[in-house]
């Protein structure tokens, strides 16, 4: 059983946004701290992002608006915590306390994470998707259910009828659809909106990479400060991070799907 949700759902659309601008904080510096926090809804987008880097409001709203349209932006930025700061300043080190879990990809979540491209490819708005066993249920907006019902003749389409979506219908919050982007993997935190520093991007990325070149379940917890995470130095499981995030084009690309693709 397993829901996924395509790139133009509201809670998607704030991963996005955070995205953007955390990729706008790397632009600035190669290891730049930054946390995002981002809600979106009814033409209105509140921003908060601790950072160590100043960040154009201009550049903010110009990816929002890409990504978003036309919303009325409040952007709050602020100093990350000096002592926080200071903490990292003579190399990296594990930024946060967690327990992480990562776990194969099955056959059922590939399978729709398939009808979900296929479908947003023709329909790049609002959509939300379930493959319990043989149950297929398409939740799209803006779409013809007779066209969607030709390309899954035994899908379940929209049972409540047609609806419009996005984030004129309903507020979309960062890392609210972690089941969608994980699966079955775990986190004690949030994949979006973060600098690689943090164990909620890096440790998650490692320990979900490993599960699928295993093929079995990583289970890891750190504490704030640890320079080893599953026995290798910080550096190197950020640094696998940095090559996952770097290959995909970045942590806007990232979000739009998260580690399930």
């Amino acid at each position: 059983m397993f829901e996924k949700v395509n790139p133009s759902h509201p809670d998607k659309i704030a991963d996005r946004i955070a995205g953007a601008i955390v990729d706008l904080a790397y632009r600035q510096d190669e290891n730049p701290r930054i946390a995002v926090e981002v809600l979106i809804g009814h033409r209105v987008c509140n921003i908060i992002a601790e950072t160590s880097v100043l960040i154009p409001e201009h550049a903010v709203v110009l990816a929002i608006r890409r990504i978003a349209g036309d919303v009325h932006v409040v952007f709050r930025q602020v100093p990350q915590d000096p002592m926080l700061a200071e903490n990292q300043a003579q190399g990296l080190r594990c930024g946060d306390n967690g327990i992480f879990k990562g776990v194969p990809v099955t056959l059922e979540q590939k399978q729709l994470c398939h009808v979900a491209s296929k479908i947003y490819h023709l329909y790049p708005t609002d959509g939300k998707y379930i493959l319990d066993e043989g149950r297929l249920i398409i939740c799209q907006s803006n779409a013809s259910t007779q066209d969607l019902l030709h390309l899954f003749p035994c899908a379940e389409i929209n049972p409540l009828g047609d609806w419009t979506g996005g984030t004129d219908v309903d507020t979309g919050a960062t890392n609210r659809k972690l089941g969608s982007d994980m699966g079955d993997s775990v986190t004690g935190g949030g994949l979006h909106g973060k600098d690689l520093s943090k164990a909620d991007v890096s440790v998650n990325i490692y320990a979900w990479m490993k599960a699928q070149a295993t093929g079995k379940p990583v289970e890891i917890s750190c504490a704030i400060g640890d320079r080893e995470i599953d026995g290798l130095p910080y550096e190197e499981v950020v640094g696998v991070a940095r090559s996952f995030i770097k290959d995909l084009g970045g942590f806007e690309k990232f979000a739009e799907w998260g580690l399930l693709r």
